[in-house]
């Protein structure tokens, strides 16, 4: 029998094999939609998915070791790994980001549950998007889909600071859906629909601006050697741009300044391998293997509204790096 051809994406050093059969799930488990993925020290992945439960931990080859969550979260939207791997997950649909261990115990909770802040208040939070920390630890949080505004707060929950308004003048937010920290504190936002990457000291002077992505949705840093931003990157919102190619949805590569060193993905949104729906959590291990969370369910309608959603419709896969 003749072994089926691997599908290869990715363009000059990166370069991967694609896997969408690596997670091996309990029988009758499903994720439904991938919000989120992160990795810990020991290359152990966290999925935050929108299935029945909610945090579902896989070791590097994708066998299942456990899961938690279950009738705590109402709709996960983002998570962090912390440096000791304890987790910070955002739930948009809860208004409220959750410090746990990595077994699924609240050490801490910012916000209220259940209780948004007033629409574009400014205040903390209105459906909150992501969270990352500080090199001193400092929590960060984009406040993004009812608000347009980054929060930072102390590791013990005490606000400190917010920046940000609604608009798209530098330092202004059109929907902050992720966000990320290096380790000498600059501070990366994904401000979604202005389709740019907007770079910040740590507290909030905006520095510059990246403006060679599309609708950047999932963000992630290289955990080794050179340091490199991933993101991802959804298709058009506008029924008139949705069968344009080049728009995503895809993945991108940057160095540290900004430039394009790889897109990885076919030009136009699809069910085969080297196609994205909607790529929402992006994750990179040690290896440099990358992690991919979709929400397909979520941007079905607006590619096919008039094909049904398959049942096996996408959520996560596996990128193998090639190397040599």
């Amino acid at each position: 029998m003749t072994a089926p051809v691997a599908t290869i994406v990715g363009e000059g050093a990166f370069r991967y094999e694609v896997d969408e059969t690596w997670a091996r799930l309990p029988d009758g488990w499903s994720l439904h939609e991938v919000a989120a993925v992160g990795v810990d020290s020991r290359d152990n992945v966290y999925v935050f998915n929108r299935g029945a439960h909610p945090v579902i931990v896989l070791d590097r080859e994708g066998r299942f070791l456990r899961s938690w969550g279950e009738g705590v979260f109402k709709r996960p939207h983002g998570l962090h790994v912390a440096p000791d791997d304890t987790l910070f997950l955002t739930d948009d649909g809860d208004h409220s980001v959750r410090h746990c261990t990595p077994e699924g115990r609240v050490l801490l909770t910012l916000g209220t549950p259940g209780q948004p802040s007033p629409f574009m208040s400014g205040t903390p939070f209105h459906r909150c998007t992501h969270s990352a920390l500080t090199p001193n630890g400092d929590i960060l949080v984009s406040d993004g889909y009812g608000n347009a505004r980054i929060h930072k707060f102390a590791p013990d929950g005490r606000h400190l600071l917010s920046w940000g308004t609604c608009g798209i003048d530098p330092g202004q937010f059109n929907i902050p859906h992720n966000i990320v920290c290096d380790a000498d504190g600059w501070v990366y936002v994904a401000d979604r629909e202005s389709h740019r990457i907007q770079v910040f000291n740590v507290n909030g002077r905006f520095e510059t601006q990246w403006n060679t992505v599309h609708r950047p949705s999932a963000l992630c840093l290289s955990r080794c050697g050179c340091p490199l931003c991933y993101v991802g990157e959804l298709g058009p919102a506008l029924s008139l741009t949705r069968d344009f190619p080049n728009l995503g949805p895809r993945l991108s590569v940057l160095d540290m300044s900004g430039k394009v060193l790889a897109r990885v993905g076919a030009s136009r949104p699809g069910l085969a391998p080297d196609q994205f729906i909607g790529p929402h959590g992006l994750a990179v291990d040690s290896h440099g293997d990358l992690y991919v969370g979709e929400v397909s369910r979520t941007f079905w309608s607006g590619f096919w509204p008039d094909t049904p959603i398959p049942d096996n419709v996408r959520s996560l896969r596996k990128l193998r790096r090639l190397t040599g």
